[in-house]
């Protein structure tokens, strides 16, 4: 496999570096292992897709799109309301 570079901030760098060591992993390894692991937008909609069929088969639960906005909105609120303790 090639190498590539990629130039990104030294403390975006060093932050990345910390957070590899402490998974006793080098630099590399690391964003290697993220690249392999995060999904694209792409992935992430095919398995909101796929778990919103499943629920439907199962359950009958399937939101239209204006209650999916709101329960989105209302988990954004949530989330940023526990940020902010």
């Amino acid at each position: 496999m090639s190498d590539a570079n990629v130039r990104i901030p030294a403390e975006a760098r060093d932050r990345l570096a910390r957070m590899a060591s402490s998974e006793g992993m080098s630099l590399r390894g690391y964003l290697s292992h993220l690249a392999e692991t995060l999904l694209t937008p792409e992935e992430r909609a095919e398995r909101a897709e796929q778990a919103r069929a499943a629920l439907r088969e199962w359950n009958g639960y399937d939101p239209s799109a204006g209650e999916r906005a709101a329960l989105d909105a209302e988990l954004d609120r949530r989330l940023s309301e526990a940020g902010a303790r």
